[in-house]
């Protein structure tokens, strides 16, 4: 949130950090972290957002707003640069409106 044109909270809650953390931590997601890519997931960042967090929320502390801020950068940043799976469309097929025919064989 922006008061006077400075942020003054954190931009999620504490909270929401503690639960990533918890989550990176569980045993389901770590399994599944590891089927998917092969090692362990790295869950140290989000407990250092937590005790940022809690930092800038107690102590209003400079040092902590900005290595929180910078973190959720960092993030949104890795985040956009995945392409998207599918190609979305721009305008609907030709006969979309038409009834499907599931005798017909389909285009693969």
């Amino acid at each position: 949130m922006e008061k006077d044109g400075v942020l003054w909270r954190p931009p999620r809650s504490c909270s929401e950090y503690w639960s990533e953390f918890k989550h990176c931590k569980s045993l389901r997601n770590r399994f599944q972290h590891y089927y998917a890519h092969g090692t362990s997931p790295s869950c140290q960042q989000w407990k250092e957002d937590y005790d940022m967090c809690t930092t800038w929320e107690k102590c209003k502390d400079q040092g902590a707003k900005e290595a929180l801020l910078s973190s959720e950068r960092s993030r949104l940043a890795e985040q956009k640069k995945f392409t998207p799976v599918w190609e979305l469309r721009r305008v609907p097929p030709k006969d979309w409106h038409m009834p499907l025919n599931h005798e017909r064989p389909q285009d693969s």
